[in-house]
């Protein structure tokens, strides 16, 4: 993206600014980890910073359990348009790992627990990928049929990779405000 994605504006506000508010809509208090040199617009919440290395989703996922020392449902800066609905689902339910099945394993939008943090940390040791280790986990999918009661699950879980993402999740949030 040529930038850190938590900054890119969207719709008038820092993509990052999307997750925070759904987490609050949802009755979660919410805390950012980040990299301590990562560039973040001024948030309105907590902001931690996580080990320099590993470069990996898995670092902030334990800094994050490490921190909260309860479970906690994790969401990456880049998903703007996971429902509130779907958070409050997320953090009632029950297991180590809550993932959403549709229309792929979505662990960056999950419900993770603090007793997962020996194994997160051996996965992070030898840079497993972190879809892979939630398949190993044994998560508890929610499946798309499940999943439609929040909204469409292709477009709650349209994330920014590219640059093109930006204005096709800007047409969308559009659609949603008519």
């Amino acid at each position: 993206m040529g930038r850190p994605k938590a900054g890119l504006e969207l719709a008038g506000r820092p993509l990052i600014g999307y997750p925070i508010a759904a987490a609050r809509e949802a009755g979660l208090e919410p805390f950012v980890v980040a990299k301590p040199d990562s560039e973040l617009p001024a948030l309105d919440c907590e902001v931690l910073a996580e080990p320099v290395e590993p470069i990996h989703p898995l670092t902030g996922i334990v800094a994050a359990l490490e921190h909260a020392g309860a479970p906690l449902v994790v969401i990456a800066c880049d998903l703007p348009l996971l429902p509130a609905a779907l958070l409050a689902e997320l953090a009632g339910r029950e297991g180590e790992l809550v993932v959403p099945a549709g229309p792929r394993p979505q662990p960056l939008a999950a419900r993770w627990e603090p007793a997962l943090l020996g194994r997160l940390r051996a996965g992070l040791a030898i840079d497993q990928p972190l879809t892979g280790l939630a398949a190993e986990l044994g998560a508890d999918a929610i499946a798309v049929t499940e999943l439609r009661r929040f909204g469409d699950p292709g477009e709650m879980f349209a994330n920014v990779n590219e640059p093109g993402d930006l204005a096709r999740i800007e047409a969308l949030l559009g659609a949603e405000a008519t």
